[in-house]
């Protein structure tokens, strides 16, 4: 079918790819389950973004906070925050967990759909408590009253679900003795590794616990910077052998991989967590050793076979990568963190970090947890609408980082060049608002259809 552009839909029209032709209908429960586990998640992302745009909007034109009455600009940014975090980035590795643990097969599926709603209903309860000023202070750990309850109540029910499911596959084993104890002793770990987040998201959300502040930091350090980098590193060396299977004749690139990494883990611990100063060339040279992960996740990802459909995400999420660890060095730099330390320019790094490596990854997960039904996610326009709006963005915002470092009245005070910057940083939240309200619109569809969604071509 043909339609010309002015007849379609705007997020139609963003979404339109063609359909591989061997796609299969969604027909089985498993698939029915990650699909559903996508659509949550693009459903938070969707709201997520609506209020970014509302954010640039409230940016943009300040006197309309007051028609909010409580519900002004600072309270909007908190929901904004939370629900990117534990809707739209949590939700795929839930899906991850269900592949994992196969819970979304057998009579382990139904159980899915109420953990689903479950976490979905208590972010809704977080929401409404956040706006209506509930809060415990602390960034990402805002939970606080019937929310700082349900939310980790929440975490307790799909914990149940993928214990539940360890039991199914246990009784029914099949492969080989010794590869059965690796995956029963490996599971029972993760079991008890995940049995602890809703205890600790519980106690760390406690006001008395620490403060939101804390008095005691200088700001961040090169060991504190190599801390946390390592610790997603250690996420994408591990991604891959719970999403695919390894290629034949790989062996060295990942020995490689994993000896690098444990070099710059025993650096980390050398280095300690003294609040010293990041003019110390032993912090920047040791957060620089994290370069040498750019060309080496591109070797180590190729070790593996990943569905074709895959293809552009992960050429995505591995350029976010590159670019996230060389500007984050960049950024870190004496001179530079200096000048640009609590401006807009930390802020565009964030969505570099969130909106770029971060989506392109948990997309690039869901793709290849969805298989053939991940072409929701593949349409041209969406894809690049996305990607052109989180560029956009991150140059308006290191653009803006950089007039406030001379200036910081410049984002305070309205003025043609910052009103300008400010219109364009909406213009790039719309963007990617659409791309997303495509996403969610064919997950939708198939999941009414239960087949393949039909394309619309211009």
């Amino acid at each position: 079918m043909s339609q010309g552009l002015h007849d379609v839909p705007a997020t139609q029209w963003l979404s339109q790819s063609e359909r591989p032709p061997s796609q299969e209908p969604l027909t089985t429960e498993s698939s029915h389950i990650l699909l559903l586990t996508a659509w949550h998640s693009l459903l938070w992302l969707v709201v997520a973004n609506a209020i970014g745009v509302l954010i640039a909007i409230l940016l943009l034109v300040p006197r309309l906070n007051g028609v909010l009455n409580e519900w002004t600009y600072g309270r909007w940014v908190m929901v904004h925050m939370n629900l990117e975090l534990y809707g739209w980035c949590s939700l795929p590795l839930v899906a991850f967990l269900f592949e994992l643990y196969g819970a979304h097969r057998e009579s382990a599926a139904v159980w899915c759909r109420s953990a689903l709603w479950a976490w979905s209903a208590a972010l809704g309860v977080g929401a409404v408590s956040w706006l209506n000023g509930s809060s415990s202070g602390k960034l990402f750990l805002d939970w606080s009253g019937y929310a700082r309850i349900l939310f980790p109540l929440a975490l307790v029910v799909l914990w149940l679900v993928l214990a539940y499911a360890l039991s199914l596959e246990h009784r029914n084993p099949s492969g080989s003795a010794r590869a059965l104890r690796f995956s029963l002793f490996a599971k029972l770990v993760g079991l008890l590794l995940l049995a602890a987040v809703p205890v600790l998201i519980y106690v760390a959300s406690s006001p008395g616990l620490y403060p939101p502040i804390n008095p005691d930091s200088g700001g961040p350090t090169g060991a504190s910077q190599l801390e946390s980098s390592l610790v997603i590193v250690g996420i994408l060396l591990l991604l891959p052998y719970g999403l695919a299977e390894r290629k034949n004749g790989y062996r060295w690139q990942l020995s490689t991989a994993w000896g690098i990494f444990a070099v710059e883990t025993i650096l980390c611990i050398a280095l300690g967590r003294a609040d010293v100063s990041h003019h110390r060339p032993l912090q920047f040279l040791s957060l620089g050793s994290l370069l040498i992960w750019i060309p080496l996740t591109p070797s180590y990802y190729g070790a593996f076979h990943w569905h074709r459909s895959t293809r552009l995400w992960r050429i995505a999420f591995l350029c976010w990568w590159s670019a996230l660890l060389l500007t984050g060095w960049c950024l870190f730099l004496p001179g530079v963190l200096d000048r640009f330390k609590f401006t807009d320019g930390l802020v565009g790094h964030s969505l570099l970090a969130m909106a770029g490596f971060a989506s392109s990854l948990l997309i690039f997960v869901m793709v290849q947890l969805l298989g053939e039904a991940g072409w929701i996610f593949n349409g041209n326009r969406s894809f690049y609408a996305w990607h052109v709006g989180v560029t956009a963005y991150v140059l308006l915002m290191t653009f803006a980082g950089w007039m406030e470092a001379h200036s910081p009245a410049f984002t305070m005070l309205s003025g043609t060049l910052r009103n300008i910057t400010y219109l364009s940083r909406l213009l790039s939240g719309m963007l990617m608002l659409l791309a997303s309200v495509a996403w969610l619109r064919d997950a939708s569809q198939l999941l009414r259809s239960g087949a393949p969604a039909q394309r619309v071509t211009a």
